[in-house]
């Protein structure tokens, strides 16, 4: 199997003199393709810090970082919003549900941000929501899903 994401050596740190907090300590990762993973631990524990740093919103580490065979480091931001926008998949703890949009709407949202034409994704937005169980709810708004549901649109 190719590994999608490798980290080696990260080294992260917030603060400063008597206020710095090490957060990763020369950690590695390994994450092969077709693998799910799950972040777990305690609050604070630098669960979100790690998806920041994967998805090159937080530069500010030592180390590196690879998706797909590519160093992260020294990307333009371009190449990064790329590597969000295509090669890494985030579910939120929080929605991020657009409320005035409906479900087939907030799906094809980044499609639409990302320049290409809707109506060549109609079929993989159909498979999406047969997926999910949201065919009949294709045309509600948030507001009208469960929680569950909401989470399953995002």
């Amino acid at each position: 199997m190719n590994n999608v994401i490798e980290i080696s050596d990260l080294t992260k740190r917030f603060g400063s003199g008597e206020n710095e907090a090490l957060i990763f300590d020369g950690a590695d990762l390994t994450i092969e393709e077709g693998s799910f993973v799950s972040l777990t631990g305690a609050s604070g524990s630098g669960k979100s810090t790690l998806l920041y740093l994967i998805g090159g919103l937080d530069r500010d580490f030592t180390g590196d970082i690879r998706i797909g065979g590519k160093s992260i480091t020294g990307m333009t931001d371009r190449e990064l919003s790329d590597i969000r926008s295509f090669k890494l998949s985030y579910v939120f703890q929080f929605y991020n549900l657009v409320a005035n949009l409906t479900v087939e709407e907030n799906i094809l949202l980044p499609i639409e941000l990302s320049g290409r034409k809707t109506k060549d994704h109609m079929g993989k937005v159909n498979e999406l929501l047969e997926l999910t169980g949201l065919t009949a709810k294709r045309n509600h708004y948030p507001s009208q899903l469960s929680g569950g549901q909401q989470q399953r649109c995002s």
